[in-house]
């Protein structure tokens, strides 16, 4: 029995005053896997994230989110987007905070308290946000996401910043939710978090170079490091073009 992809993006391209910033994207993006969409800083992937949640107008091209079109009325409780930037309000607690997003969703105390729970921030409840490190604030958004109870979630660069140990927490939380079947989408610069993921996407330049798990990117490039596997993909790929 096959299972329909999550997501399904055929011949996206997405134009931006006279610069088309992403080419003729195909992509599929399994159910109940977390999924890393991989490439240095301005590659696209924020554009590309933009484009699945509904909030990007596109050129052309076919993008379906758990069935139905990027941007319809229905996905808008069953998808959870975190940007880049904390957005929280700082004046309000922890726990303030996310009963806000859940009242949206008609979320009961439990569910909020158990979105906070998630990301590990039982203790911090009662803070205001604005007194948080920017490693909290970032999973209070994390949390205010979670509360809705996303089938996909859709993570822009979650863990910039965070120091080391905060990275391998919150890659926990994210193995935790695809365990219990939510879909993720996690963005990223940083080449050794990939092999947290099931499937890696790759960009560079607006293009999509390869979609692979990370095992298969070492056996192709023949380099162990994740790093040096994706700088080998670079340089062996056509110009503009996804490698084989």
């Amino acid at each position: 029995m096959t299972t329909n992809p999550a997501i399904d993006i055929r011949g996206l391209r997405v134009i931006r005053g006279k610069n088309e910033v992403l080419h003729s994207i195909d992509l599929q993006v399994a159910s109940g896997s977390i999924t890393g969409l991989l490439g240095p800083s301005g590659c696209g992937k924020t554009t590309l994230m933009r484009t699945i949640v509904g909030t990007q107008i596109v050129e052309s091209g076919d993008v379906k989110v758990l069935g139905d079109n990027a941007g319809s009325a229905a996905l808008r409780r069953r998808i959870g987007y975190v940007t880049q930037s904390p957005s929280v309000y700082g004046d309000l607690t922890v726990t303030r905070n996310v009963q806000y997003f859940g009242s949206l969703y008609g979320k009961s105390a439990a569910d909020v308290r158990a979105a906070i729970d998630t990301v590990g921030l039982t203790r911090n409840a009662h803070q205001f946000a604005a007194d948080l490190s920017g490693g909290q604030a970032t999973r209070v958004s994390l949390a205010c996401a979670l509360v809705a109870d996303p089938e996909l979630l859709v993570l822009d660069e979650p863990t910039v910043g965070l120091d080391p140990i905060l990275r391998v927490e919150l890659w926990e939380r994210f193995a935790e939710l695809a365990k219990h079947g939510t879909t993720l989408l996690v963005s990223s610069h940083v080449m050794d978090e990939a092999d947290h993921c099931a499937q890696l996407i790759l960009m560079r330049d607006g293009h999509l170079l390869a979609q692979l798990t990370p095992d298969d990117l070492r056996a192709k490039t023949r380099c162990e490091r994740l790093e040096d596997a994706f700088l080998e993909l670079i340089r062996t790929s056509p110009v503009g073009g996804e490698i084989s």
